[in-house]
């Protein structure tokens, strides 16, 4: 992949203390990008991600925040662009997966799924777009899972199913309404990535019941993430790209 010179680009990274996240923040880091990165108070402390990021010879920041409080996104966008002097990118990873069959769920279980991630990425755009039209350049990169483009059942996950269902129509409609001001906006739906620390050689190593016959990693879904908020990728917009070995199904 060919790619501008991304050195004046800041970023932020939500939810990246752990997971596919952590794997993110280290590879826009190390290619060159002013990265920002929350954790959340009280959780994985984010010590592994900037241990990362220093492997790689680069730099990034951490802070907390919980993205359940209303406001408290709004609040991480400030940050970043507080310290780098503005915010180019969003890569709004946060949100909690709740497996749970409908009967036994609540509207507890309703509100922390939709909170996090539905609303918090409401409050995320609204925060970055104002300034990113101004400066008619900005890159908005939200998560799905595997299906939530197409609306695809799975047991056990009604509630975190629609949740991000709602978000790929956010981001989607978004992508409509920013174009014009030079500002995209695509979703990433990562497979059924069940280890999410081993890199792209050793996931290939790993059986798994996609159509590669081999497990993803974090490696793969970064890529992915880098493409979308270069600056080549300008006419790519409103697309939801599964980084799922070719699964169509929610999980193996």
């Amino acid at each position: 992949m060919t790619a501008s010179p991304p050195k004046s680009r800041a970023v932020l990274v939500t939810g990246a203390a752990r997971g596919l996240a952590r794997g993110i923040v280290a590879d826009l880091a190390g290619a060159g990008y002013r990265v920002g990165f929350t954790f959340r108070p009280g959780g994985t402390p984010p010590d592994e991600t900037l241990a990362a990021v220093q492997r790689r010879g680069a730099e990034a920041f951490a802070f907390a925040c919980d993205h359940a409080v209303e406001g408290a996104t709004a609040d991480a966008v400030r940050v970043v662009e507080d310290a780098f002097g503005g915010l180019d990118i969003l890569v709004h990873a946060v949100g909690p997966m709740l497996i749970r069959r409908f009967a036994r769920s609540s509207l507890d279980d309703y509100r922390a799924m939709f909170d996090t991630n539905v609303r918090s990425a409401v409050e995320a755009a609204l925060a970055a777009l104002p300034p990113m039209r101004e400066r008619a350049f900005g890159r908005l990169v939200f998560f799905g899972m595997n299906g939530s483009h197409a609306t695809l059942p799975a047991r056990g996950l009604s509630l975190y199913a629609s949740a991000k269902a709602a978000l790929v129509s956010f981001a989607r409609t978004l992508s409509l309404e920013e174009a014009k001001y030079g500002v995209t906006v695509n979703v990433v739906e990562p497979g059924d990535i069940r280890d999410k620390e081993v890199d792209r050689s050793t996931a290939r190593a790993l059986a798994a019941k996609n159509p590669t016959g081999h497990a993803g990693s974090w490696e793969d879904v970064a890529y992915a993430v880098r493409f979308l908020v270069s600056d080549e990728a300008s006419f790519i917009n409103g697309s939801a790209i599964p980084v799922t070995g070719g699964l169509r199904e929610p999980h193996e």
